[in-house]
């Protein structure tokens, strides 16, 4: 992906982040804007706009994703009382930067997935 991704630039070294987790396929790192007491982007270091291209694309890449999740959420000490994981997908997902990532979001009750 060309240099205008964030996350790309991220995982390149070029943009600070606080780097929680990294593998030889995936990077966790704390959200800049954090919703919840413990907030964390899990992202492939591989570019792909969102988690169904990822899925179609790279499956196993998507199962390294999720288990990367799954131990940050555990060394985050997440587990015992549960967490969020959710991926944005689109416009009317929400999604604001095109390079798949999941948000792990814990620490606290997160009330109700939709506020309408």
């Amino acid at each position: 992906m060309g240099t205008d991704c964030l996350f790309c630039r991220i995982v390149a070294g070029e943009i600070p982040a606080t780097i929680v987790r990294e593998t030889a396929t995936t990077l966790a790192f704390r959200d800049i804007g954090p919703k919840a007491p413990v907030h964390v982007l899990v992202i492939p270091k591989e570019h792909y706009a969102d988690v169904a291209t990822l899925a179609q694309g790279d499956p196993t890449l998507a199962g390294e994703l999720l288990a990367t999740a799954a131990v940050v959420a555990e060394e985050e000490g997440l587990t015992a009382d549960g967490f969020r994981l959710m991926f944005n997908t689109g416009e009317h997902g929400g999604q604001e930067v095109f390079h798949v990532h999941a948000h792990l979001l814990g620490g606290a009750p997160l009330g109700p997935m939709i506020c309408r």
